[in-house]
This record gives structure tokens, C-alpha cells and sequence, in this order.
């Protein structure tokens, strides 16, 4: 009896294949995804949206996107619901914060029409590499 559940618990051990990385940082997709996706008019002053093209700048905004970006990641490999449950549970629960005119943009200057993508500028090389790349 004891060879039968050591055999069972073996194929508990099977190594699954992790699957790859879509994005390999929060910076790509921002760049690549996030900000073609929310096209909100954003802008100063009495705007309903703020957002800023440097948001890597904003310990608040990049702890957020890197959690949108994670549980994209994640989320995306479930094909029943994965997309919808990203969107309600995630995506849209942390853009409203971060779009939010007293959020962590709020005194941003920064500014788009209706349907464009949100403003983007270039981090500093480095700042977020490539997790799909060995290290070193």
C-alpha cells in the first residue's frame, strides 16, 4: 500500500512547464498594452482623468501596474473568464484609482484626446528589465 501512494504523490512532484512571460516588464507592458487599451482623454486642470507619461516616477502607480501587469500575466492563461475577471477585478478597479483626478497623477500636465493612448515617456535603460532575459 505504501508503494501506491508513493507513486501517487510522485506525479504530484511533475514539474510543469512555467509558461512564458507575454510581457517581460511592468514598463513593456504599459507601453505596449495598458496605455492603447484605457484611451481616456486625460489632462490638467478640471479633467476627469489624469495620467502621467512618466509614471514610472510614482512609487504608488508603478506598485499598481505591476500588479496589473502580473495578473494579466497570470490571468491570460485561463480562457474561460481569465480576461473578464482581469478586467473587473483588476484592471478597472486599479485605473480608476490611478486615473482618478486626486489620484497619484493629480498634479500631472500631461494630456490626450479621446481615443488616443495615454501619454508615455521612456524610463531611465535598466529601470525595469526584462525578466525573460537571464540575468548577468
Amino acid at each position: 500500500m505504501s508503494d501506491l501512494l508513493d507513486d501517487f504523490r510522485d506525479d504530484d512532484d511533475v514539474d510543469e512547464p512555467t509558461p512564458e512571460l507575454v510581457y517581460g516588464s511592468v514598463d513593456e507592458f504599459v507601453r505596449e498594452y495598458l496605455r492603447h487599451m484605457y484611451t481616456r482623454p486625460v489632462g490638467p486642470g478640471n479633467a476627469r482623468y489624469r495620467w502621467a507619461a512618466d509614471w514610472w516616477r510614482y512609487p504608488e502607480a508603478v506598485a499598481r501596474l505591476e500588479g496589473l501587469w502580473r495578473s494579466w500575466e497570470h490571468l491570460r492563461l485561463d480562457p474561460a473568464t481569465g480576461a473578464s475577471v482581469w478586467w473587473r477585478d483588476h484592471a478597472d478597479h486599479h485605473m480608476n484609482l490611478l486615473l482618478s483626478p486626486d489620484g497619484p497623477f493629480a498634479k500631472s500636465k500631461d494630456a490626450c484626446e479621446p481615443g488616443e493612448p495615454l501619454p508615455y515617456a521612456d524610463p531611465p535603460a535598466m529601470w525595469f528589465p526584462d525578466v525573460r532575459l537571464p540575468s548577468g
